[in-house]
């Protein structure tokens, strides 16, 4: 099979820069033989790429593609503190949706961070997950993506 770096590859999927926190905390924390993300938002090239709510000024079809967003700076933070080829299994995606009044989808939203970790590393992405609904979340994301993942 090789490493996940050659399968990133293979994808045509190029992992971004470790997105710079935006308040006193760090991207990834390694204790024992887990990395734990900090939540992550939909940022390109240093920017929140959409701003809104999620059943509103945000397409569901949209914050999916977002949630993508979130979970490649997820694995880029874990890629920067042990290296993406470490990754034993995905553990725990916990995603957030910042929603619209009655909106009820933020399963879906949350499988573009499932659908893509899947794709990526197979049998050892399959994740327990929460998807949560929220009145808001930092400078007005609408998606955010945090994650849990066993290293060698």
């Amino acid at each position: 099979m090789g490493t996940w770096t050659e399968r990133l590859t293979r994808l045509g999927i190029e992992l971004p820069e470790v997105v710079t926190p935006v308040a006193a905390y760090a991207p990834a924390v390694r204790t024992g033989a887990h990395v734990y993300t900090a939540g992550q938002l939909p940022i390109v090239d240093g920017k929140l790429a959409v701003t809104g709510k999620v059943g509103d000024a945000v397409s569901p079809e949209d914050a999916q593609r977002h949630a993508r967003t979130c979970t490649l700076n997820a694995l880029a933070a874990v890629h920067g503190l042990v290296g993406v080829d470490s990754i034993v299994r995905v553990v725990k995606v916990v995603g957030f949706v910042a929603s619209a009044p009655e909106f009820h989808g933020q399963p879906a939203v949350i499988n573009g961070a499932s659908e893509l970790l899947g794709e990526v590393f197979g049998e050892a992405g399959q994740h327990a997950r929460s998807a949560v609904g929220v009145a808001e979340l930092p400078m007005g994301a609408p998606v955010e993506v945090e994650m849990i993942v066993e290293v060698a």
